[in-house]
Formats: C-alpha cells, structure tokens, sequence
C-alpha cells in the first residue's frame, strides 16, 4: 500500500513539473494609470490613444488595464489622485497636462511617466534635455506655445482688418513656467496686432466676464489658449465668440470642432497615438531616460465653414486651399 501511496505521489510531481513555470503562473496585466488635472479624461486624446494601444497589441480589460484619474473641480487635487496611483504601484503614468506632468513628478522618482505637454519641458524643468530626459519622464511635447506666431500669421489671413486681438489665458500656478500671453507678445508686435490680455482664474473661469472686456477694449478677435482649466467649456467659448461677433482662434483642433473658427496645432490624435508608443517601450524595458522627447513632425490647420458662415466672414480660397480639414 505505502508502494502504491509513494508511487502515485511521485507520478503526481513528475506531472506537475512537466507544466512550464509561466503556465502555473499567468503573466501579470499591466496597469497604466493616466491622469488630467481639470476635467474627465475623454474625447479625442483618449479615443487616439486606446487606439495607439490597439495597433500595438494592447487591448483595455484584456491585456492591460487602465485606472483614470481626475480631479472633481479644481487643480488642487491632482497632487492626491497622483499619489493614489503612486500607492497602487501603476507601471506607468500618462499625464496629459502641465499641472499633471508636474505632480507626478514630484509624487515618485521611480514609476515611469510618459507625458502629453504643450510646453517645451526643457525650461520648464521636466526633463534634462530632448535627447536626453535623465530622469523617469518622457513623451511627446506638442510646441503648443512656439507656434503662437504662425497662428496669429493665419487669423491675419483670414481676418486682415483685425488689430487688436484679446487673448483668453489663464496665469500659472508654478514659477518660472512662464505664461501663454506671454509667448503671443512678442509676435503680435512683429505683425503690429495689439493684445488685451483677458485672464481668467480657476477653477470657475468667468467666460462671460472675460468676452464683455473684449468687447469693451474694442477687440476684433479672440484668441483662447489650451490650458486644461478652459478645454472642458470650448463649447462654451465658442458659442460666446459667435454670439459677440469675434472670430475665435484656438490652439487645438477639438475647438474647432466645437464652433471655434480656425486652429492650428500639431495633429492631436497623433500626440497621444505616440504617447502609446512610449507605454509599450516602457512596459516592454526601455527605461523613460534613454527615451527621446519627441517634438511633433505633423500639423493641422482646420477651418470652420459653418462658424464663419455665422460671422458673415468670408475665407479666401488660397487659405482653404491649405487647410489640413475644412468643417462645413
């Protein structure tokens, strides 16, 4: 009986060692947390990237979880929910805006963060260098900010008797980070458009307040910045721009969209295809300091017909002939 009793345990190990390690233990899904600091995350930037994660593999609730993060109502809590992803040890952190970028920075040294900015993160102190980050954040930076002069060059285009142009923004909450208005200066001088600064605070910007001063200071166009406090009420800004008669210029495509006029910014959904590029490099070894920062090779020019067909504003057909889409 003791015969049977050993023969039959030793058979049972023989079996279970035949089975491969990894098949007794199944591989470990990886868990991306991904973070705005104003806003739910949504639209288009979210919609381009599960797709960039589509093409490389990934498929969300299959192979890879996602755990979305943004605070109800203010920037103030994009610290916390940071350091909640921090504390559920995510592989990698996606954070698609300044404020975000910024805090989960600060929040761990060791997860890897691939980031979504419009600012150049070299003078903002988010990386070390393009080539060379040196530390765990990477990504793509949009250069939201260094094509301020080009867009102002287009709105001359489209509206040449315009001369004085208000610029809706809202102030940094970070030193030494620098400001939207600032950038648009020094180009409005080269085209001699005079600015009116219309700032905003957050976390609920007085829209109405900011297009009442624009007309009052005599403005002919708005111009509103891709900050994360002003994207979740572009609908909003443009129906206020129509409604007070001033073509509305926005940094990103999706305002457009939204009843804004014309944009020009580097492709949006290709921004956040290429940020799921960097997640799969992460989670496959690559390390976020050997990673390049990527600067953006596609742009997009888009007209709203509809929009400037409700301002009485006619396109010269040399500018249509350029744009990238034309919303009719």
């Amino acid at each position: 009986m003791r015969k049977r009793f050993f023969g039959f345990t030793l058979s049972t190990l023989l079996f279970a060692l035949c089975f491969p390690a990894d098949a007794q233990q199944p591989a470990k899904t990886p868990r991306i947390g991904y973070v705005t600091s104003f806003g739910a995350p949504g639209g288009r930037g979210v919609s381009a990237f599960l797709q960039g994660l589509r093409d490389l593999g990934y498929v969300e609730g299959q192979n890879i979880q996602i755990e979305y993060r943004h605070p109800e109502g203010n920037l103030e809590g994009t610290p916390n929910l940071v350091a909640e992803l921090v504390q559920r040890k995510v592989d990698v952190i996606v954070a698609v805006d300044p404020s975000a970028i910024r805090s989960a920075k600060q929040a761990t040294k060791t997860i890897p963060i691939v980031m979504v900015t419009n600012q150049d993160p070299v003078p903002t102190g988010l990386v070390d260098s393009l080539a060379h980050p040196g530390g765990n954040v990477t990504g793509v930076t949009r250069l939201t900010r260094e094509l301020s002069g080009k867009r102002l060059e287009l709105l001359q285009e489209v509206a040449p008797r315009v001369t004085r142009v208000g610029i809706l923004w809202v102030r940094p909450t970070t030193l030494g980070t620098g400001s939207a208005f600032e950038n648009y200066v020094a180009a409005a001088h080269a085209f001699k458009i005079q600015l009116e600064s219309l700032q905003v605070s957050r976390p609920n910007p007085d829209l109405e307040g900011a297009f009442q001063n624009a007309v009052k200071r005599r403005a002919g166009a708005f111009i509103a910045v891709n900050h994360a406090v002003l994207s979740p009420h572009s609908k909003r800004i443009a129906d206020l721009a129509i409604k007070n008669r001033l073509p509305l210029l926005a940094e990103i495509s999706s305002a457009v969209e939204a009843g804004g006029l014309i944009s020009y910014a580097a492709d949006e959904a290709e921004s956040y295809r290429r940020a799921a590029w960097y997640v799969d490099k992460i989670l496959k070894g690559a390390k976020p300091a050997d990673l390049p920062v990527e600067q953006p090779t596609k742009f997009e020019f888009v007209i709203n017909l509809k929009t400037a067909k409700a301002l009485n504003l006619t396109i010269p057909q040399s500018v249509l002939f350029r744009a990238d889409r034309v919303i009719k």
